[in-house]
């Protein structure tokens, strides 16, 4: 990081709370001011930015991203033990941090930044026990364009994979790939070794750009997840089979019948079809249960 904000070192402030991370949130602390800082400037400049981050912990990314110029950083901390650390944060920039005691999976997003003026991005090390959950709930955030400009997240690597893929990489393609595809143009920026982490995972972590696609192709978000987990759910089978006692609004829907008005054979797999192919599905299903 370029330059020191006063504060006490990072370990020193989890010392001093005796916030030792918790499993059970899935926590993993970052101390290296280094790598926060880098994530941060993942997110572009600054400057005219509010940043909304999930899970700061203890405030590493959190001190970097102002550090690094954001106008304000609203973060969402569940854990109750850290927000006497954040707070210390909060008086070192005045008006510039906003803390919010709750939980992320129960945050109404668009209620939260709706007197935010400019443009708002998301930046988190989530939480690995809910990221996956959370990442679909922005994805299928109504209406679009979403309230956010651009999300800078850390996933587990595996996952980051599985977020990127395309019908190219089919043992990472899955129901996350489409969801992601459909909505954003996605890209791993780079890698974190388990050793920057405090307690240190199992496994390596990446850092993954999601940048909004202005007008993706319409459909529904909701009928899309529901075609592609059922889909994946048998992604060794063909469509014909995988596709069996999809229900769509309360109906189930004719698995050949869907395929062949989709203009897709029904001996594929999913890991077969393309983001355009599934949401042709969605529309589809759709129509096919008004």
């Amino acid at each position: 990081m370029s330059r020191d904000d006063g504060l006490p070192p990072l370990r020193d402030v989890v010392q001093a709370h005796d916030l030792a991370a918790k499993k059970s949130l899935g926590q993993n602390f970052l101390f290296d001011l280094n790598l926060t800082g880098r994530i941060a400037r993942a997110c572009g400049p600054l400057d005219d930015v509010t940043v909304v981050e999930v899970g700061p912990g203890p405030g590493g990314l959190t001190r970097a991203l102002l550090m690094e110029g954001a106008k304000k950083v609203i973060a969402v901390e569940r854990d109750e033990r850290c927000l006497a650390a954040l707070a210390e944060i909060e008086r070192a920039y005045p008006d510039r941090l906003k803390i919010v005691a709750g939980d992320a999976l129960e945050t109404n997003w668009r209620e939260l930044v709706a007197d935010v003026q400019g443009p708002v991005r998301l930046c988190a090390n989530l939480p690995y026990n809910i990221g996956t959950v959370l990442l679909v709930n922005w994805l299928e955030s109504d209406p679009w364009p979403p309230w956010y400009e651009r999300m800078v997240l850390m996933f587990q690597r595996e996952v980051a994979e599985r977020i990127v893929a395309s019908p190219a990489e089919r043992a990472d393609y899955g129901r996350l790939g489409v969801l992601t595809g459909w909505r954003t143009k996605a890209r791993i920026l780079f890698d974190v070794p388990p050793s920057a982490f405090t307690p240190p995972p199992k496994v390596t972590s990446s850092i993954v750009e999601l940048t909004p696609r202005s007008t993706p192709l319409a459909c529904s978000g909701k009928i899309l997840t529901a075609v592609t987990a059922s889909a994946f759910n048998q992604r060794r089978k063909m469509l014909r089979q995988s596709l069996k006692g999809l229900s769509v609004n309360g109906k189930t829907i004719d698995a050949l019948s869907l395929l062949k008005a989709a203009g897709i054979a029904e001996t594929k797999r999913a890991e077969e079809v393309d983001v355009e192919g599934f949401v042709a599905l969605a529309r589809l299903a759709e129509e096919m249960t008004a």
